[in-house]
Formats: C-alpha cells, structure tokens, sequence
C-alpha cells in the first residue's frame, strides 16, 4: 500500500492507497515545533483507526510547502514504516509542462493538483485549491500550465479581521441563512463566504475571457467544501484531488 501526505501550511493530508483505491484521507495540524516522534504518532494513529498497521505500507510518497517539517515527517515515515519516501521537488518527473516564467518557483501542491486534474478532468482546466491561501491554476488544451493566481485564505482573512477590531469574533465557516446579515455573526459569515464564492465565480470569469473559451472548474482544498456550494459557477469539489495526484506522480517514478 501506498502512504501519500502533503504538507500544507495550515494542516497535513495522510492518505493510504491499496492499488487506485484510496482507502482514507485524514487531516492533521501542521507544527513546525513538532518532532519526528510526534509526527509518527500522528501516522500510527491515522492507520490505525482504520485498521491498518505498518507493515502495510510498502511506499511512500510526501509533497510539503512548509520546508522547516519536510525533512522532520520524511524522518517520521521512514523510521515508523522502514520504508523509502519519495519527495516531491527537483528530479521527480511529473508529466507537466510548465510554462511560467521560473518554473522551478510552482509549489509542489500546486504540481500535485495539476497532474490529478489533467488525468481526471477535461481540458482547459482551472482547479482551485482553497487553503491557507486560495490558489488558482490554468491548464490549456496543449497540457501547459499557463500560471495562476493566488489570493488570501478565508481564515488568514478572518484572522486578520479579528485581530485588528476590537469588537468583532471568531466565527464557524457555515453559511447564513441570507446574505444580508441581521446580526453580527452573520454579516461576517456572509461577508467571508459570499465575497469568496463571488470572487472565485468572477475569476472564472476573467480568466475565460483571456482564455477565450469555457473552461472546466475543479476545486479542492480544506475550505472548498463551505465556499463552492455557494458560488454559481458549475465547479466540480474533489476533496481526494491532491491525494490523487500524489498517486499518480508516485507510479510515474516508481515503475509501478
């Protein structure tokens, strides 16, 4: 079986394939302060509750945005399956055309969900991944990554939207029942929900327009989930997506 785990800035997906079947997704905080010990109890735990055990893992495969833990979960794998991980980054083939202008500057999750998406979804392609940050990539009929956008996350937003007011709080990512909020709560939630749905539904847009045909929309990410439902746009949600890529980027060097 195959363990694949990203590493985002906010939160890691573990993932254990059996062939193209993904057995789980389990998400889990990402500390830079945590040790490898740490992050091995996190993984045993994970196999765990779904009733599989480390002997079951033959390979593994890690893609990681945060530097300062790659090296930390990649000394987590390898002691607690004994197994060799592969590590997304330079010399790792992929199958993606890259045409921005430093290709070497594309993050790694962003590689992932492009090589899922050309193998799951019509082209052209703009996947969306609703994370820490919200990011967008284009991917033409030619299989070209052309580029993208980046925008701030909804939470980074609302972080900064409580910390610098002294009255208003936290709140729940689920959505209003209007969007015209009647009380504090819920013109904070309309304001974080509908403005992102209304933003990504108007980069849609946009971005068809330079491209000058319709596009296929997919999108992924821990807050896709709560945004998309809201958005007017037909846009496929694949919550497996990067996990999905990770497989794939994983048989391409693997041989297997």
């Amino acid at each position: 079986m195959l363990l694949a785990i990203d590493v985002g800035n906010t939160n890691i997906v573990l993932g254990c394939f059996d062939g193209e079947a993904l057995l789980f997704r389990e998400r889990i905080s990402t500390n830079q302060q945590a040790t490898a010990l740490e992050y091995a109890v996190s993984i045993r735990m994970a196999l765990h509750m779904h009733g599989l055990h480390r002997e079951n893992i033959t390979d593994a495969i890690l893609s990681s945005v945060v530097p300062s833990v790659t090296g930390t979960l990649r000394r987590a794998v390898e002691t607690y399956t004994g197994q060799h991980v592969m590590v997304v980054g330079p010399g790792i083939k992929t199958g993606l055309s890259i045409v921005i202008d430093n290709p070497a500057q594309l993050g790694s999750d962003l590689v992932v969900d492009a090589v899922a998406g050309l193998n799951e979804y019509e082209l052209p392609l703009i996947i969306i991944d609703m994370g820490t940050a919200t990011t967008l990539s284009v991917i033409n009929r030619q299989r070209q990554y052309l580029g993208g956008i980046i925008m701030t996350g909804m939470s980074v937003s609302m972080e900064a939207l409580v910390s610098r007011t002294s009255q208003l709080p936290k709140i729940g990512f689920d959505a209003p029942r209007h969007i015209i909020g009647t009380n504090t709560i819920d013109c904070m939630k309309s304001g974080m929900l509908y403005a992102n749905a209304c933003a990504l539904d108007g980069m849609i847009e946009r971005i068809e327009e330079e491209l000058g045909e319709r596009c296929t929309v997919v999108a992924t990410g821990g807050l896709a989930g709560v945004v998309i439902p809201l958005c007017r746009r037909e846009i496929h949600l694949d919550d497996d997506l990067l996990l999905k890529g990770l497989r794939l980027i994983f048989e391409k060097n693997a041989g297997k």
